[in-house]
């Protein structure tokens, strides 16, 4: 009896810790889209930190409220982390109250999106366009004018400041 209690115990927690990760999928181009920028994985780990590369390429999420970009106030553009494509302006950017940097539109031409039907639910997600790096996803709940809600990693992005 207590060694089917320690099983299914361990199984429980198992069950959590997979759920925790966020279900993970392995690294690869969004939809099957082809992209301007093709790296090997090789070459993604030798430009991104650990936890960039998990999020860009195998579409992790941060821990709400940990990035830095996500309290940035000053005007500029944030750019990808994964090729430097100019993504969204600090124009668009405003505080969502979720703890990721959140924006109501990308820049022209500077996000793809697709269908994401993991985590039992189906969301939009989008990715560079340039380099099919994971940014978050885009929820229809964001202010006007767009009503849209695009819900980035921080670490997915760099923030380039205007020139004063």
């Amino acid at each position: 009896m207590k060694n089917r209690r320690n099983f299914l115990m361990a199984g429980a927690a198992l069950a959590a810790w997979t759920v925790a990760r966020g279900f993970a999928p392995p690294a690869r181009a969004a939809g099957g889209e082809t992209f301007e920028i093709v790296k090997t994985d090789e070459e993604w780990r030798a430009t991104l930190t650990a936890e960039q590369y998990g999020i860009l390429r195998q579409e992790d999420t941060e821990q709400p409220f940990t990035s830095a970009l996500n309290n940035e106030k000053r005007k500029g553009i944030f750019r990808c982390a994964g090729c430097d494509l100019a993504l969204y302006s600090s124009e668009a950017k405003y505080d969502s109250g979720t703890g990721w940097p959140s924006f109501w539109q990308s820049l022209p031409n500077a996000v793809g999106t697709r269908e994401d039907n993991s985590l039992f639910m189906t969301r939009i997600e989008c990715h560079c366009r340039r380099c099919g790096g994971h940014l978050g996803h885009i929820f229809d709940d964001g202010p006007p004018p767009t009503g849209k809600r695009h819900c980035i990693n921080g670490l997915a992005l760099t923030f380039a400041p205007a020139a004063a």
